[in-house]
Formats: C-alpha cells, structure tokens, sequence
C-alpha cells in the first residue's frame, strides 16, 4: 500500500517494481523506453507489423519465433547489415504484415510482466495519442519508464529519456498526479523545448551516437509525430489509431 500510489489517478515508478506494485491496480498500463524498445515499436507497427517482445536474449528466442513463424530481430545493427534490430533505423521500412520477435531486456521484459492489464508501448513519437488511449480505459494509469542496466551489477539505472518520455505522456493525461508523476512532468517541461539537444547529451544518447547510431536519437527525439498507439494482445504489439 506504501509504494502502489493508490490514492493517485495517475502513477509513475521505475522498472520491474514499477510494474509489480502498479500493474495490478491500475486500468492500463504504458511502458516508456525511449532508447530505444517503444520507439521501435512505435516505428513498426505505424508501418503495419506486428511486434512480439521476448525478454532474453539466449538461444530460446531462436525456437519461440521459429513456433510463432517469425523474424527475429537483433539486439542493434546499423542499415548496413540485413534484418531488424533494436535500432529504430532499421524499423523505418519495415512491411506491414512484418512478424518480428524483439528482444529487450528492458522494454520487452516489463510488456511481459504486466499480465492481464491492458498494455500499450508509448514513446515521444506518440505521447499525446497513447495518452488519449489510455485514458479511455479509465481513471487509474500506470506510467513505468522502463530504465537501463548498469552492466557491472545488472541493477537499474533511472535514464532520463524514459523519465522524460513518461512526463510527456503524463502531461496529456486528466487526473491526480502523484508525486512521481509529478516530477516526470515537471522534468519533461523543463526540456521540452529542445528534446533532440538533450537526447543527444544524456548519457544513453551519448553511448548511442559513440556507437554511431545518431540517427537513432534523432528519430527517439521527434516529439508527436505520430498517432499510432502499439497495444499489446495476444503476445505482440499491434497498432491502433487515435
């Protein structure tokens, strides 16, 4: 009862915890991973494909999208190479129709954890359109920016492009904000007016363009572009329009 904010109509926590104190209690529930699982989604399935999260990426995903008669995705690869992978880039023309297995062990794992709560995989791209969805399934929302993982202890590391890709989301949303929520809010309209620049400067922006994946950030960083809301049913994420 201490950590689920139930006495809020809108609630934000991090990561596994997130989803394990919130899920439950809440009427729907949006998973934010900016760089860069919700927005690959957000990509792919505006294009028509259908997205199945896998939390590992061990051997056993080879098997579950050979049973699912799916691609497999990678973890992240640049255009050059053939196939899907994490990298938003490679989603961009990817066929309607599309099976794609992607594995995350951020995005991905927290989608499966949520149960029977509705899902929906939002990101800046589509703040304002998985905002006026999830609120049509009522008053209780549970905002959960996924994070990364330190790879030393494998423990969560709050990022701030999921803080602020849930304060975005959080800003179209009608209700009370508890104060979690309050705070991702108020963080996104302290960056807003220049998402790119800081996208480009946090440290995961920052790995990402190391690696050169720019081209990643900048499509993370476009702000309501986009209308499509990925809901989750039936194992995958598949678009609806607002």
């Amino acid at each position: 009862m201490i950590y689920n904010q139930s006495e809020f109509d809108l609630r934000c926590e991090w990561g596994t915890q997130g989803i394990a104190q919130l899920a439950s209690i809440s009427d729907v529930v949006v998973i934010v991973d900016v760089l860069s699982f919700s927005t690959c989604v957000e990509i792919a399935t505006n294009n028509g494909a259908i997205i199945f999260p896998y939390a590992f990426r061990d051997e056993s995903v080879v098997d579950y999208a050979k049973s699912i008669n799916a691609e497999l995705a990678t973890h992240r690869q640049h255009l050059s190479t053939n196939g899907y992978s994490l990298s938003p880039a490679t989603m961009v023309k990817i066929p309607s129709g599309t099976r794609l297995v992607l594995p995350s062990l951020n995005g991905s794992a927290l989608t499966l954890l949520t149960g029977g709560t509705p899902t929906l995989a939002g990101c800046l791209r589509n703040s304002e359109a998985v905002a006026r969805f999830a609120q049509s399934y009522g008053s209780k929302i549970a905002v959960i920016p996924a994070g990364e993982r330190w790879k030393e202890d494998n423990s969560l590391r709050p990022a701030f492009e999921d803080l602020i890709g849930a304060g975005a989301i959080l800003t179209y949303l009608d209700g009370s904000l508890s104060p979690e929520a309050a705070i991702a809010v108020n963080s996104f309209q302290a960056f807003c007016q220049d998402l790119l620049g800081y996208l480009q400067k946090c440290s995961s922006g920052k790995e990402l363009i190391a690696k050169d994946f720019a081209a990643d950030v900048e499509l993370a960083a476009t702000f309501n572009v986009s209308t499509c809301v990925p809901l989750f049913t039936d194992n995958a994420y598949r678009k609806q329009f607002v």
